[in-house]
């Protein structure tokens, strides 16, 4: 299931301008141009587009928007860890990770450790 998404990863890869990427020719290449508020603006964009498209699949049962615009979310969403130097597969690493927890149990766990920051920092 990953190679698609890791073969994609390494085109982004190549597009940033630091390997050589040309914003005059590529898409992303001139979103790693414009910088990360350029890259958010556009996940933002999709995942506004991709919300839009669900609520209209549940009206007209059209579901092919729906993964259009999940597939741009998630292409988007790449470009966003590829700037940040992150790669798919440390998302598929922490989904396997939280696999088993309930959503529930693992929201809590994170507030638990975000208080305990706060209160380490605050004693600091």
């Amino acid at each position: 299931m990953s190679t698609i998404l890791d073969r994609l990863a390494e085109i982004i890869e190549s597009r940033k301008l630091a390997n050589g990427g040309d914003p005059a020719t590529s898409y992303v290449s001139r979103l790693f141009a414009k910088g990360d508020d350029a890259i958010l603006k556009k996940i933002g964009e999709e995942a506004t587009e991709t919300v839009m498209a669900a609520k209209d699949a549940r009206v007209d049962g059209d579901n092919a928007k729906v993964l259009y615009e999940c597939a741009d979310l998630w292409f988007h969403s790449l470009v966003m860890l590829a700037q940040f130097d992150l790669r798919p597969q440390q998302v598929l690493d922490e989904l396997a990770r939280r696999e088993g927890l309930s959503g529930i149990e693992e929201k809590a766990a994170r507030k638990d450790e975000l208080r305990d920051a706060a209160e380490t920092q605050k004693h600091d």
